[in-house]
Protein backbone atom coordinates (compact mmCIF):
# COMPACT_ATOMS: atom_id res chain seq x y z
CA UNK A 1 0.00 0.00 0.00
CA UNK A 2 1.34 3.41 -1.04
CA UNK A 3 2.15 5.19 2.43
CA UNK A 4 1.88 8.69 0.58
CA UNK A 5 0.09 11.48 3.07
CA UNK A 6 -3.48 10.83 2.77
CA UNK A 7 -5.58 13.28 0.73
CA UNK A 8 -9.43 13.82 2.17
CA UNK A 9 -10.67 14.88 -1.22
CA UNK A 10 -9.95 11.20 -2.38
CA UNK A 11 -12.65 10.26 -0.30
CA UNK A 12 -15.32 12.61 -0.91
CA UNK A 13 -14.44 11.88 -4.93
CA UNK A 14 -14.71 8.20 -3.91
CA UNK A 15 -18.30 8.41 -2.00
CA UNK A 16 -19.70 11.13 -4.73
CA UNK A 17 -18.71 8.76 -7.50
CA UNK A 18 -20.35 5.67 -5.33
CA UNK A 19 -23.17 7.56 -4.84
CA UNK A 20 -24.18 8.80 -8.24
CA UNK A 21 -22.64 6.36 -10.22
CA UNK A 22 -20.86 7.91 -12.57
CA UNK A 23 -17.62 10.57 -12.82
CA UNK A 24 -19.92 13.23 -14.35
CA UNK A 25 -22.50 12.78 -11.86
CA UNK A 26 -20.16 12.85 -8.77
CA UNK A 27 -17.75 16.29 -10.37
CA UNK A 28 -21.95 18.07 -10.85
CA UNK A 29 -22.07 16.98 -7.02
CA UNK A 30 -18.96 18.13 -6.01
CA UNK A 31 -18.34 21.11 -8.53
CA UNK A 32 -15.56 19.82 -9.99
CA UNK A 33 -14.78 18.59 -13.63
CA UNK A 34 -14.67 15.00 -14.64
CA UNK A 35 -11.07 14.31 -15.03
CA UNK A 36 -10.92 15.46 -11.53
CA UNK A 37 -12.72 13.45 -10.47
CA UNK A 38 -11.46 10.26 -12.21
CA UNK A 39 -7.85 11.25 -10.95
CA UNK A 40 -9.09 10.95 -7.35
CA UNK A 41 -10.49 7.55 -7.72
CA UNK A 42 -7.51 6.50 -9.46
CA UNK A 43 -5.22 8.02 -6.68
CA UNK A 44 -7.26 6.17 -3.66
CA UNK A 45 -6.84 2.94 -5.50
CA UNK A 46 -3.01 3.49 -5.97
CA UNK A 47 -2.70 4.60 -2.00
CA UNK A 48 -5.12 1.67 -0.80
CA UNK A 49 -4.08 -0.83 -3.64
CA UNK A 50 -7.41 -2.18 -4.48
CA UNK A 51 -9.62 -1.55 -7.18
CA UNK A 52 -13.01 0.37 -6.43
CA UNK A 53 -15.00 0.59 -9.58
CA UNK A 54 -15.30 -1.45 -13.06
CA UNK A 55 -15.73 1.33 -16.06
CA UNK A 56 -19.04 -0.21 -17.77
CA UNK A 57 -20.91 1.33 -20.82
CA UNK A 58 -23.72 2.13 -17.80
CA UNK A 59 -21.33 3.87 -15.49
CA UNK A 60 -18.79 2.96 -12.51
CA UNK A 61 -19.88 -0.57 -10.76
CA UNK A 62 -18.27 -0.62 -7.45
CA UNK A 63 -16.25 -3.67 -6.74
CA UNK A 64 -17.16 -5.57 -3.14
CA UNK A 65 -14.39 -3.80 -1.74
CA UNK A 66 -15.66 -0.42 -2.36
CA UNK A 67 -18.86 -1.29 -0.60
CA UNK A 68 -17.15 -2.55 2.36
CA UNK A 69 -15.25 0.27 2.50
CA UNK A 70 -18.11 2.98 1.89
CA UNK A 71 -19.17 2.54 5.65
CA UNK A 72 -15.91 3.97 6.95
CA UNK A 73 -15.84 6.44 4.20
CA UNK A 74 -18.84 8.26 5.47
CA UNK A 75 -17.99 7.83 8.70
CA UNK A 76 -14.60 9.93 7.89
CA UNK A 77 -16.74 12.35 6.28
CA UNK A 78 -19.28 12.87 8.97
CA UNK A 79 -16.54 13.21 11.13
CA UNK A 80 -15.01 16.01 8.65
CA UNK A 81 -18.23 17.90 8.73
CA UNK A 82 -19.20 17.51 11.92
CA UNK A 83 -15.83 19.29 12.79
CA UNK A 84 -15.92 22.44 10.59
CA UNK A 85 -19.69 22.82 11.78
CA UNK A 86 -18.23 22.41 15.79
CA UNK A 87 -16.21 25.23 14.69
CA UNK A 88 -18.78 27.57 12.99
CA UNK A 89 -21.84 26.74 14.32
CA UNK A 90 -22.48 25.36 17.91
CA UNK A 91 -19.09 27.15 19.26
CA UNK A 92 -20.41 30.47 18.11
CA UNK A 93 -23.73 30.51 20.80
CA UNK A 94 -26.01 31.10 17.79
CA UNK A 95 -29.50 30.76 19.52
CA UNK A 96 -33.46 31.53 18.23
CA UNK A 97 -35.93 30.44 15.91
CA UNK A 98 -35.57 30.49 12.22
CA UNK A 99 -38.58 29.48 10.11
CA UNK A 100 -38.09 27.72 6.70
CA UNK A 101 -40.11 27.29 3.05
CA UNK A 102 -39.93 24.76 0.64
CA UNK A 103 -41.88 22.84 -1.73
CA UNK A 104 -43.58 19.91 -0.22
CA UNK A 105 -41.08 17.16 -1.40
CA UNK A 106 -38.00 19.45 -0.81
CA UNK A 107 -39.75 19.85 2.58
CA UNK A 108 -40.75 16.33 3.62
CA UNK A 109 -37.68 14.41 1.36
CA UNK A 110 -34.89 16.32 0.92
CA UNK A 111 -34.85 18.73 4.17
CA UNK A 112 -35.63 16.38 7.37
CA UNK A 113 -32.47 14.43 7.06
CA UNK A 114 -30.23 17.92 6.67
CA UNK A 115 -32.36 19.54 9.49
CA UNK A 116 -31.17 16.36 11.58
CA UNK A 117 -27.35 17.21 10.73
CA UNK A 118 -28.33 21.24 11.87
CA UNK A 119 -29.48 20.39 14.93
CA UNK A 120 -25.90 18.39 15.94
CA UNK A 121 -24.23 21.79 14.43
CA UNK A 122 -26.48 24.22 15.92
CA UNK A 123 -28.15 22.54 18.69
CA UNK A 124 -29.67 26.24 20.36
CA UNK A 125 -31.84 26.98 16.72
CA UNK A 126 -35.24 25.75 16.82
CA UNK A 127 -36.89 25.29 12.72
CA UNK A 128 -40.40 26.01 12.16
CA UNK A 129 -40.50 24.13 8.61
CA UNK A 130 -43.42 25.31 5.97
CA UNK A 131 -43.85 22.90 3.08
CA UNK A 132 -45.72 25.95 0.93
CA UNK A 133 -44.80 27.24 -2.84
CA UNK A 134 -45.85 31.13 -2.54
CA UNK A 135 -42.78 33.32 -2.97
CA UNK A 136 -44.70 35.89 -1.21
CA UNK A 137 -44.09 34.17 2.28
CA UNK A 138 -40.59 35.51 2.58
CA UNK A 139 -41.97 39.06 1.37
CA UNK A 140 -44.73 39.27 4.06
CA UNK A 141 -41.98 37.96 6.77
CA UNK A 142 -43.72 34.58 7.00
CA UNK A 143 -40.81 32.69 6.54
CA UNK A 144 -37.16 33.52 6.95
CA UNK A 145 -35.41 31.54 4.64
CA UNK A 146 -37.28 29.87 1.25
CA UNK A 147 -35.54 26.93 -0.64
CA UNK A 148 -37.49 27.16 -4.42
CA UNK A 149 -36.91 25.89 -7.98
CA UNK A 150 -37.43 29.72 -9.11
CA UNK A 151 -35.59 32.52 -8.79
CA UNK A 152 -37.61 35.11 -7.46
CA UNK A 153 -37.27 38.62 -9.12
CA UNK A 154 -37.45 40.64 -6.40
CA UNK A 155 -35.06 43.34 -5.30
CA UNK A 156 -35.31 42.80 -1.43
CA UNK A 157 -34.69 39.41 -1.86
CA UNK A 158 -31.26 37.46 -1.99
CA UNK A 159 -30.72 34.20 -4.08
CA UNK A 160 -28.39 31.88 -4.48
CA UNK A 161 -28.20 28.49 -6.65
CA UNK A 162 -27.38 25.93 -4.41
CA UNK A 163 -27.96 22.91 -6.31
CA UNK A 164 -29.67 21.46 -9.43
CA UNK A 165 -32.65 18.69 -9.30
CA UNK A 166 -33.37 16.31 -11.92
CA UNK A 167 -36.35 14.51 -13.17
CA UNK A 168 -37.51 11.50 -14.77
CA UNK A 169 -40.92 9.70 -15.38
CA UNK A 170 -41.38 6.86 -13.45
CA UNK A 171 -43.79 4.12 -12.85
CA UNK A 172 -44.22 1.59 -10.15
CA UNK A 173 -43.60 -2.29 -11.01
CA UNK A 174 -46.63 -3.23 -10.48
CA UNK A 175 -48.55 -0.86 -12.79
CA UNK A 176 -45.69 -1.76 -15.54
CA UNK A 177 -46.54 -5.24 -14.78
CA UNK A 178 -49.88 -5.02 -15.86
CA UNK A 179 -49.78 -2.10 -18.81
CA UNK A 180 -46.12 -2.81 -19.57
CA UNK A 181 -43.59 -0.95 -20.33
CA UNK A 182 -43.29 2.13 -23.23
CA UNK A 183 -39.97 1.74 -25.01
CA UNK A 184 -40.76 5.25 -27.17
CA UNK A 185 -42.09 8.84 -26.13
CA UNK A 186 -44.96 8.26 -28.42
CA UNK A 187 -45.65 5.30 -26.15
CA UNK A 188 -47.07 7.10 -23.08
CA UNK A 189 -50.56 8.20 -25.06
CA UNK A 190 -51.31 4.50 -24.87
CA UNK A 191 -50.39 4.49 -21.01
CA UNK A 192 -51.99 5.96 -17.92
CA UNK A 193 -50.29 9.28 -16.95
CA UNK A 194 -50.35 11.03 -13.73
CA UNK A 195 -50.90 14.78 -14.41
CA UNK A 196 -51.45 18.25 -12.77
CA UNK A 197 -54.97 19.39 -11.61
CA UNK A 198 -54.32 23.26 -12.67
CA UNK A 199 -50.68 23.33 -13.06
CA UNK A 200 -49.51 23.34 -16.24
CA UNK A 201 -46.55 22.23 -16.53
CA UNK A 202 -46.38 18.70 -17.66
CA UNK A 203 -48.53 20.27 -20.83
CA UNK A 204 -46.26 22.36 -21.91
CA UNK A 205 -43.81 19.46 -21.45
CA UNK A 206 -45.46 17.32 -23.75
CA UNK A 207 -45.82 20.37 -25.85
CA UNK A 208 -42.18 20.92 -26.28
CA UNK A 209 -41.69 17.14 -27.19
CA UNK A 210 -43.97 17.49 -29.78
CA UNK A 211 -46.88 15.37 -28.59
CA UNK A 212 -50.03 17.76 -27.97
CA UNK A 213 -52.15 15.96 -24.65
CA UNK A 214 -55.49 17.29 -23.06
CA UNK A 215 -55.97 16.80 -19.43
CA UNK A 216 -58.29 14.23 -20.61
CA UNK A 217 -55.21 12.24 -21.12
CA UNK A 218 -54.35 12.14 -17.17
CA UNK A 219 -56.20 9.42 -15.09
CA UNK A 220 -55.36 10.84 -12.04
CA UNK A 221 -54.79 14.86 -11.46
CA UNK A 222 -53.64 16.66 -8.80
CA UNK A 223 -51.48 19.60 -7.69
CA UNK A 224 -50.54 18.39 -4.63
CA UNK A 225 -46.60 16.91 -5.05
CA UNK A 226 -47.08 14.33 -2.39
CA UNK A 227 -50.55 13.17 -3.08
CA UNK A 228 -49.03 12.75 -6.89
CA UNK A 229 -46.19 11.12 -6.07
CA UNK A 230 -47.87 8.72 -3.77
CA UNK A 231 -50.23 7.81 -6.87
CA UNK A 232 -46.98 6.93 -8.95
CA UNK A 233 -46.11 5.12 -6.06
CA UNK A 234 -50.02 3.22 -5.99
CA UNK A 235 -49.64 2.24 -9.76
CA UNK A 236 -52.23 5.06 -10.52
CA UNK A 237 -49.35 5.06 -14.33
CA UNK A 238 -46.40 7.08 -15.00
CA UNK A 239 -45.84 10.35 -13.49
CA UNK A 240 -42.75 12.63 -13.86
CA UNK A 241 -40.93 13.16 -10.53
CA UNK A 242 -38.12 14.26 -8.99
CA UNK A 243 -35.23 11.44 -9.04
CA UNK A 244 -34.10 12.19 -5.42
CA UNK A 245 -37.84 11.31 -4.45
CA UNK A 246 -37.91 8.29 -6.81
CA UNK A 247 -34.93 7.01 -5.06
CA UNK A 248 -36.46 6.87 -1.81
CA UNK A 249 -39.39 3.63 -3.24
CA UNK A 250 -37.60 1.05 -4.60
CA UNK A 251 -40.84 -0.22 -5.71
CA UNK A 252 -40.67 3.17 -8.86
CA UNK A 253 -38.52 2.40 -11.71
CA UNK A 254 -37.53 4.94 -14.14
CA UNK A 255 -39.07 5.00 -17.53
CA UNK A 256 -37.56 6.44 -20.62
CA UNK A 257 -34.46 7.70 -19.61
CA UNK A 258 -34.27 8.97 -22.67
CA UNK A 259 -37.02 11.75 -22.71
CA UNK A 260 -35.23 15.36 -22.06
CA UNK A 261 -36.35 16.37 -19.07
CA UNK A 262 -35.18 20.22 -17.88
CA UNK A 263 -33.56 20.08 -15.01
CA UNK A 264 -34.43 22.43 -12.15
CA UNK A 265 -32.74 24.65 -9.93
CA UNK A 266 -32.38 25.13 -6.14
CA UNK A 267 -32.52 28.62 -5.14
CA UNK A 268 -31.69 29.52 -1.01
CA UNK A 269 -33.55 32.80 -0.51
CA UNK A 270 -33.45 35.06 1.96
CA UNK A 271 -34.88 38.58 2.55
CA UNK A 272 -32.06 41.19 2.30
CA UNK A 273 -32.54 43.15 5.43
CA UNK A 274 -32.71 39.86 7.80
CA UNK A 275 -29.94 38.35 6.47
CA UNK A 276 -27.52 40.53 8.69
CA UNK A 277 -29.22 37.88 11.88
CA UNK A 278 -26.21 36.01 13.27
CA UNK A 279 -29.14 33.11 13.67
CA UNK A 280 -30.34 33.15 9.76
CA UNK A 281 -27.08 33.66 8.59
CA UNK A 282 -25.57 30.53 10.02
CA UNK A 283 -28.93 28.67 9.24
CA UNK A 284 -28.43 30.20 5.88
CA UNK A 285 -24.41 28.94 5.56
CA UNK A 286 -25.35 25.54 6.64
CA UNK A 287 -28.44 24.45 4.22
CA UNK A 288 -25.98 26.13 1.12
CA UNK A 289 -23.22 23.73 2.26
CA UNK A 290 -25.27 20.82 3.21
CA UNK A 291 -28.24 20.45 0.94
CA UNK A 292 -26.79 17.73 -1.86
CA UNK A 293 -25.61 19.91 -4.92
CA UNK A 294 -27.04 17.47 -7.65
CA UNK A 295 -30.05 15.01 -6.72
Amino acid sequence: MNTSPFNWSLVQSFLAALDQGSLLGAARVLRTSQPTVGRHIAELETQLGVVLFERTGRGLQPTPVALQLAESARAMEAGAHQLARSVSGAEAGVAGTVRITASQPVACVLLPPVLARMRQALPDVQVELVASNEVANLLRREADIALRMVRPGQASLVARRIGTVTLGAYAHRDYLRRKGTPRQPSDLLQHELVGADRNEDILRGFMALGTAVERQHFAFRTDDLIAYWEGVRAGLGIGFVADYVARTDPGVVPVLPQLPLPELPIWLTVHREIRTSRKIRAVYDFLAQEVPHGL
